[in-house]
């Protein structure tokens, strides 16, 4: 196997059901045997869920909420989440933790980086809510600080019906094309807005590599972690 850690990068979108229901029974069904699949290959797994299903920016805005508060939301939102994955992968026969940047003991662990890693260890899914635990840093900020705190080789950056990065959006430029593979400063130099700028510079001088791919295909997950060559990966430069 190509790699032995994995942080999975999951976006509320990702759970959220075609009739806008918040959460989508089969959709968190295909994610836990995704990750199922991942543990029988011996892979150790944690996971950084966003929640624009439930709370999103915009939507602050429009009622008046300042953006701090409105951040607090939102690490409310990922907790929710959080727990909806963790039942999920349970029901698949992988014990689960829960652990989330804001201190809330009754449903989460506070996140405590040694305990993390021996949770990893004992073959347990690690699920990290609340973000940084900060305003003003995204979900994508603390995929890429949870990654390299917990030594990961890979980002799993899974996506809903988006095969990687084009060199533009397919939906309204038909000519766009997939980029294979790509450094993390080229992300930054040509804008290509796959996570936000400050998750790149924390990754870009890591050995950490991240993959962009159509989790449509629960399948895809192994072929990741046996690093065949879909979708899109990228990696420090030279």
């Amino acid at each position: 196997m190509k790699y032995k850690r994995v942080l999975v990068k999951l976006s509320g979108e990702a759970l959220k059901g075609e009739d806008s229901q918040i959460l989508d029974a089969e959709k968190l069904t295909n994610i836990a045997k995704a990750i199922k699949l991942l543990r029988e290959n011996d892979v150790q797994v944690c996971i950084v869920v966003g929640a624009g299903n439930i709370w999103r920016g915009n939507l602050a805005d429009s009622i008046g909420i300042e953006q701090a508060t409105a951040d607090y939301m939102g690490m409310l939102g990922t907790i929710i989440n959080g727990m909806a994955i963790a039942n999920a992968v349970e029901r698949e026969g992988n014990p689960t933790r829960v652990m989330t940047s804001l201190e809330i003991k009754q449903v989460a662990e506070p996140y405590i980086h040694k305990r993390a890693l021996r949770h990893l260890e004992k073959g347990r899914v690690v699920i990290f809510t609340a973000g940084t635990g900060n305003p003003y840093f995204t979900t994508d900020t603390a995929a890429a600080l949870r990654a390299r705190e917990m030594y990961c080789d890979a980002i799993l950056m899974a996506k809903n019906g988006v095969e990687g990065i084009y060199t533009a959006d397919p939906h309204v430029d038909k000519s766009a094309t997939l980029i294979k593979n790509i450094t993390y400063a080229e992300l930054l130099s040509r804008n290509l807005k796959v996570m936000d700028a400050t998750a790149v510079s924390i990754l870009r001088e890591s050995d950490i590599v991240t993959r962009v791919f159509d989790m449509g295909d629960i399948q895809n997950f192994a072929r990741i972690i046996n690093d065949e060559p879909i979708g899109t990966t990228i990696r420090k430069g030279e």
